[in-house]
């Protein structure tokens, strides 16, 4: 039997998404998502909370996509699967852990220029349109 790799990350980019293209000619664009959690602590009562960051790497049309339309501070959906890759630096190993998204959802956040040109133009409020990796947005969507 198979196994499953799915992650689900809603959350802020951290950072301007980074778009690069192949030698191919393949676009790549990378971002960080932060989400948070919160609790009170038991003992003190004191309210706590703690930001965990997920890279996030896209390719193709949705990674143009991402280029174009999203922003540090944008809130997102993102779907996709765990890829760990390692690398060696001052003869230790290092271990990265990216969300490999086939899914990308742009949601309400930080207002920005950007917001004007997304499909929900600007209001803040998610339009359930986004793009999934692999399948040509739809035709009424304008990019």
């Amino acid at each position: 039997m198979a196994g499953i790799n799915k992650a689900i990350v809603v959350g802020n980019l951290g950072r301007d998404v980074e778009l690069r293209y192949s030698q191919q000619g393949s676009a790549v664009a990378n971002f960080s998502v932060a989400t948070s959690e919160e609790w009170k602590d038991k003992q003190s009562g004191e309210k706590k909370e703690r930001t965990q960051w997920h890279r996030i790497v896209v390719f193709g049309k949705l990674a143009e996509n991402c280029g174009k339309f999203l922003s540090k501070g944008r809130q997102v959906y993102v779907e996709g699967k765990l890829q760990t890759s390692d690398y060696e630096k001052d003869g230790q190993k290092h271990y990265i852990t990216d969300i490999v998204a086939n899914t990308v959802q742009f949601l309400s956040g930080k207002g920005n220029d950007r917001d004007e040109n997304l499909p929900n133009n600007g209001t803040g409020q998610d339009t359930g349109q986004g793009f999934n990796q692999g399948r040509e947005p739809d035709d009424d969507i304008p990019f």
